[in-house]
């Protein structure tokens, strides 16, 4: 078998589904297996998805197994010469599995690749390319040079800003959200580290593939990542598991250290931790606080692009949840016009823009957002399908 595809799932199903319509057109013809361990969900994601998807292997477990360890059980089931580790948060293009794949078979001394991830609001997430954090690209995460000179070859090397977005460029870090991975590779220098819960791991794996002789790669292929639909960011657990996960990589990797050096990395790590947990409860005070008088400036307004069909079956969701929204029929040939519509809502209200992904193929609705973004228009990407009659965006889905 060629590829084998391994998602870890966790109380997401609705996005999963969303994620499992994409790899239906982007694995056509390609001889490959969808591998989905679920961790314990209490959404009913295991009968949710096993009822719709005949064609995915799923691994109920009956407990959170974390993202490391939920991976390697799934690579040690699997038989695929490659193996890609996809969040379940995402949607890929059609054709970016098979181009990525075809670089690999190209490239044998590549050992993973990584790809060209989107935000829904259209711009490039900058963790599509990353640099090791050894302890001084690590100062200058943490210090902000990096966000001030992010273009800097020393300076901004955490997130490799100086490389091309638009080429296959080297670099020292894949993003676990699409992991592209060379079995033999694998064997080679091992799996996930189970001693990372979640984040870090693929950080540790990137660091081993190099270590191995192995190159990691990035390539301009897309794909939209909705980032950490999977896990509650304002939540004290991100917070300390995020953290711990860079101790547990600085340990195991540079513990060997001066004292001079490790103690005060290790501090920065916690004043950060420490940082980031006040913040998150200064904003969530402020929105306690502010909603009254913010809520105006924060209405949010629907344009549903699609068919009639589509636009029809969203009036009749927009009505029934007194959603302010307006229809625009179009598709992946007559969709231009749609950013004159859109610059009328700049800085005026908050806009979802819903795209009908029967109408719209999953490349198109990424090359157009981009170009949304680019116009400096303020929006958030939403999709639906006559199939689900789901509205899907960032934020909610809505029923």
């Amino acid at each position: 078998m060629k590829l084998s595809v391994i998602i870890v799932n966790y109380n997401v199903k609705y996005y999963l589904e969303q994620c499992l319509n994409s790899l239906a057109r982007a694995l056509s013809g390609i001889d490959s297996e969808v591998l989905v361990v679920d961790n314990h969900s209490k959404d009913d994601s295991v009968g949710y998805l096993t009822r719709r998807y005949k064609w995915i292997s799923m691994i109920d477990c009956n407990h959170n197994l974390g993202f490391a360890r939920a991976n390697n059980l799934a690579i040690k089931q699997s038989t695929g010469e490659y193996v890609l580790l996809l969040n379940p948060d995402t949607f890929v293009g059609e054709n970016t599995i098979r181009n990525a794949l075809s670089f690999m078979e190209r490239h044998p001394a590549a050992g993973g690749v990584g790809v060209k991830m989107y935000n829904p609001d259209g711009s490039k997430a900058l963790e599509s390319r990353r640099g090791l954090p050894t302890p001084l690209i690590s100062f200058y995460k943490m210090s902000g040079l990096c966000t001030r000179f992010p273009d800097s070859k020393i300076f901004g090397r955490y997130y490799m800003g100086f490389l091309s977005w638009d080429k296959p460029v080297r670099i020292e870090v894949i993003s676990g959200a699409f992991c592209l991975l060379r079995r033999s590779a694998l064997d080679k220098i091992g799996n996930l580290d189970e001693d990372f819960f979640m984040y870090g791991e693929d950080i540790d794996l990137s660091y081993r593939m190099l270590k191995g002789g192995f190159e990691n790669w990035y390539l301009p292929f897309p794909i939209l990542h909705y980032k950490g639909e999977s896990t509650h960011k304002t939540s004290f657990r991100y917070v300390h598991v995020f953290y711990q996960a860079m101790l547990i990589f600085f340990r195991k990797h540079y513990g060997h250290l001066s004292f001079y050096i490790g103690i005060p990395v290790k501090l920065a790590i916690c004043i950060k931790a420490m940082a980031a947990l006040l913040a998150m409860q200064s904003n969530k005070l402020r929105k306690s606080l502010g909603f009254v008088y913010n809520r105006r400036r924060t209405e949010s307004r629907f344009v549903f692009v699609g068919g009639q069909q589509m636009t029809d079956q969203c009036k009749l969701i927009a009505i029934r949840k007194g959603l302010t929204a307006e229809c625009y029929n179009a598709d992946e040939n007559n969709w231009s016009s749609l950013i004159d519509i859109l610059r009328l809502y700049v800085d005026k209200t908050r806009v979802y823009v819903v795209f009908d992904i029967d109408t719209f193929s999953f490349n198109s609705i990424l090359h157009i957002i981009e170009r949304i973004h680019n116009e400096n228009i303020n929006m958030k990407l939403g999709t639906f399908s006559n199939k689900t009659k789901i509205i899907i965006t960032p934020d909610e889905i809505i029923k």
